[in-house]
């Protein structure tokens, strides 16, 4: 399955929500480029609703620190929501849990915001 996304607002939160796999190539390239935009276009607050991501490989973990650190240094926050039990595996295992703050749902992503 390829990788689908789509954005959407909730207030002034922006939720971006991935379908499919982030992996080498083209995948990861559009991933880099989709939130890229949303940064270039003000975007601030970006919840990442992974609830339909399927699969995540190393270098679509690389894309995803990359795109975090991009996004601290324009001074917006990502957080994640709906993390599958395998990437919460990866995370721990590559020692990431320091990078990516994340929420077992969308809501809880977005009321993180408000503290």
């Amino acid at each position: 399955m390829s990788l689908r996304m789509t954005d959407r607002s909730v207030n002034d939160i922006h939720v971006l929500d991935i379908e499919g796999r982030i992996v080498l190539g083209e995948e990861s390239n559009a991933f880099r480029e989709k939130v890229k935009g949303m940064l270039a276009a003000g975007k601030k607050k970006i919840v990442l609703n992974l609830a339909n991501l399927g699969y995540v490989d190393s270098a679509g973990v690389g894309t995803l620190v990359a795109t975090f650190h991009s996004a601290r240094s324009r001074g917006a926050t990502l957080r994640m929501a709906h993390l599958g039990s395998k990437f919460k595996e990866v995370r721990q295992v590559t020692r990431l849990l320091t990078v990516f703050e994340t929420y077992d749902s969308e809501a809880a992503a977005i009321e993180s915001f408000g503290k």
